[in-house]
């Protein structure tokens, strides 16, 4: 299984890259998204470490039966042979209905065949109001 662009990454391939993610994490389908990343994938989200796919995919139900109505966006930061440096914002509410933002940096690295190995990811939450809300859904 492979997940063009493959490194080393260019600019361009790299912005190709953060767009893919953005759009596949905005489906909000673990299983769908879980498959950019290597059967071993390591990840660390805020405390959490961990490693699989089928460790992704259970972070990520967890994670959106909390987050709802999430919307994120990711930026390219800097890349350099088979890493990408990411920065990024998300919105969502919980289930009392108060409004989240969270942003922070991330740090992937990529095999040759352009699957996820390694993810790691820096968090912070802000609570804002609807109206505050920048992110909003298509």
């Amino acid at each position: 299984m492979s997940r063009p662009p493959y490194p080393p990454f260019t600019e361009k391939t790299a912005i190709q890259k953060v767009q893919a993610a953005e759009d596949a994490w905005n489906t909000r389908d673990p299983d769908r998204i879980a498959l950019a990343y290597t059967q071993d994938s390591t990840w660390r989200n805020r405390d959490e470490h961990f490693q699989g796919r089928e460790a992704i995919v259970a972070f990520l139900k967890r994670k959106w039966d909390r987050e709802l109505n999430y919307r994120l966006r990711k930026e390219l930061w800097a890349f350099r042979g088979n890493r990408i440096a990411v920065r990024f914002v998300y919105e969502w509410h919980d289930h009392a209905g108060q409004w989240w933002r969270s942003h922070g940096n991330e740090l992937w690295q990529f095999n040759p065949e352009g699957l996820m190995e390694r993810r790691e990811a820096s968090i912070n939450d802000l609570r804002i109001e609807f109206s505050e809300r920048t992110l909003k859904a298509d």
